[in-house]
């Protein structure tokens, strides 16, 4: 996977979060690419395993576009973090902020088990199967991806809303 710079704060400006979310979709465009190819190779499991793995360092890589990790969030001082938790809870249920867990992870996955599971049983009709199990695949990285970058533009969005910049 590719590593990213780590900002060390949340964008302060809208054209900052724009900026990110720009940078977070090319992201998830890439993973659900990775996605779509492990899911081609014929192992039972294999490819499961691998949508688990890149969803959890998907968000992890998303978060961090938008300085929305927890220790990007810690580093923050008081007022802002205070801010950000504020603005985080506005959002409603996310994974902004917050450290991934193996419960997360399957719950963001059930979103889209119906895709997965008809992954699962198109993949084995040779050829045809391989393409709509690709399909499938990068389809479900796809929209749990584009949903967590929304919920970060949401996030970051309340928090220069509720930061404005000072007057000059």
């Amino acid at each position: 996977m590719e590593t990213l710079p780590a900002p060390t704060v949340i964008p302060t400006a809208p054209r900052d979060v724009h900026a990110a979310a720009r940078r977070a979709h090319k992201i998830v465009t890439r993973r659900a690419l990775v996605s779509a190819g492990a899911s081609v190779v014929p192992v039972p499991g294999l490819d499961i395993a691998v949508d688990i793995g890149l969803y959890m360092s998907l968000v992890e890589d998303i978060n961090t576009e938008f300085g929305l990790t927890p220790a990007q969030i810690e580093r923050l001082s008081p007022k802002a973090r205070a801010l950000v938790f504020r603005a985080i809870t506005l959002a409603g249920p996310t994974l902004v902020g917050r450290v991934l867990t193996r419960e997360a992870v399957v719950a963001g996955l059930k979103l889209v088990g119906v895709r997965l599971t008809a992954k699962q049983a198109t993949r084995w009709v040779p050829v045809a199967g391989q393409v709509v199990a690709a399909t499938l695949s990068f389809t479900a990285i796809k929209i749990l991806g584009d949903r967590h970058v929304q919920d970060c533009v949401r996030v970051a969005g309340a928090f220069v809303d509720l930061n404005p910049p000072p007057r000059r």
